[in-house]
């Protein structure tokens, strides 16, 4: 079948340096597969299978720029010890016809003292009940050491064969905890205004900007369209500081929203499936207070398909640059739309969980061509304690949690 009239989808697009074969990212969602801070055979198999599905360029989620910065054991630390492993993965990837992207960050509150190495960091201190832990307020010249480490982050991903960065300025994430009012409490040049707010944003791309110009990396951020609750980010600031990201001549701004320790489904919506989440946990302290709390501390979104659309066609009024689409695209005409729409690029994740050719797959069958995945949110509970796998693809589940997802909408 040939593809839905007028759509752009399976066009090349230039995204700075690197062209892509046509419309498509692999977003960064975590994907649960490192082994104490490094890339596995599982990691490098998963992103090939998915090159070799059709997409555009795929991600690998979630690499820290320090230690301090890690959330789970399973995440990538970047740092030299692991640039041949992933230059690797990055070859692999290439030679599928696939271009290969990194998500740097830091997660700043969002771990614990075992995994950071470290009493947790912030842009305020105080109690992250979701760990939990305790969290000091970063010093005025750690704040500049991180950002350095923005920069390093991006030639060490360039030494390791990778043709774009996304910088992880969204989520609830460490340059996010900065810009939110929520998690910014500070009263010196970094807090208060939305100017000092941004100040350590600003400082992060200043440096992966220089980085990317010296190796000739793509640059791509992850921006919050709002926290998702009374006392963060709303759209109005939100798009003010959208304009600030586009004033550093980034390749592109990836639109999301939500806060993961906060209001993680309105970044992935649908609902939590807790006794899966609690299932694979080996807390049994943290195990029995999610099962008794947890749809108290994880309410559910509905999901709908393109669920951010709506909020992201207010930036792509306000803004003038290139902007990357992501949340709910299951279908070929979810995609096309959204392009169609005035976006340069789609990213998506859970679709390519259930499925990875399903790229190849909308190509093929055009128009009416739809995911099997069933949101029922599986591989995002499983992802905390083993990997990232959908439910269709794990024949021995627990009886108990084919009931849950069985309830789940």
């Amino acid at each position: 079948m040939e593809p839905s009239e007028n759509s752009i989808l399976f066009t090349p697009y230039k995204l700075g340096p690197v062209t892509l074969r046509n419309r498509t990212v692999r977003s960064a969602a975590f994907e649960s597969m490192g082994d104490r801070y490094s890339p596995t055979q599982q990691l490098r198999d998963y992103h090939v299978s998915v090159a070799r599905g059709g997409i555009g360029m795929t991600t690998l989620a979630y690499a820290s720029v320090a230690r301090s910065g890690l959330s789970f054991e399973r995440q990538l630390w970047l740092r030299p010890e692991i640039v041949p492993a992933l230059h690797e993965i990055t070859d692999a990837i290439h030679s599928e016809g696939a271009a290969a992207s990194i998500q740097i960050g830091h997660c700043g509150n969002m771990t614990h003292w075992r995994t950071a190495g470290q009493m947790p960091v912030s842009a305020s201190g105080g109690i992250n009940i979701y760990s939990p832990t305790v969290v000091r307020a970063l010093r005025e010249s750690e704040i500049v050491e991180l950002a350095k480490a923005f920069g390093r982050a991006v030639r060490l991903a360039r030494e390791a064969g990778f043709d774009c960065v996304e910088v992880h300025a969204g989520h609830g994430y460490l340059i996010s905890q900065f810009l939110s009012p929520y998690t910014n409490h500070r009263r010196d040049a970094y807090g208060g205004s939305l100017e000092n707010r941004m100040r350590f944003m600003r400082m992060c791309l200043q440096e992966v900007m220089e980085a990317a110009a010296a190796t000739g990396c793509a640059v791509l951020v992850k921006h919050n369209m709002y926290d998702g609750f009374r006392g963060g980010i709303e759209i109005p600031e939100s798009i003010e500081i959208a304009r600030e990201i586009e004033r550093f001549g980034v390749d592109g701004i990836v639109l999301s929203a939500g806060f993961v320790s906060r209001a993680p489904m309105q970044v992935m919506r649908g609902a939590m499936p807790i006794r899966t989440l609690t299932h694979y946990m080996d807390c049994w302290w943290l195990k029995w207070g999610v099962r008794m709390f947890g749809r108290m501390m994880i309410p559910s979104v509905p999901f709908r398909e393109c669920y951010f659309l709506e909020d992201a066609l207010r930036f792509r009024e306000a803004l003038k640059g290139p902007l990357v689409y992501v949340g709910g695209i299951v279908s070929r005409e979810g995609a096309d739309r959204v392009l169609n729409s005035g976006f340069q690029l789609v990213q998506m994740a859970r679709a390519l969980v259930n499925e990875p050719d399903f790229v190849e797959r909308m190509r093929r069958e055009g128009a009416g061509c739809r995911s099997h995945c069933n949101h029922r949110n599986y591989c995002i509970a499983r992802m905390y304690s083993i990997d990232m796998k959908c439910c269709q693809h794990c024949p021995d589940l627990p009886k108990s949690i084919l009931q849950e997802l069985e309830k789940e909408p």
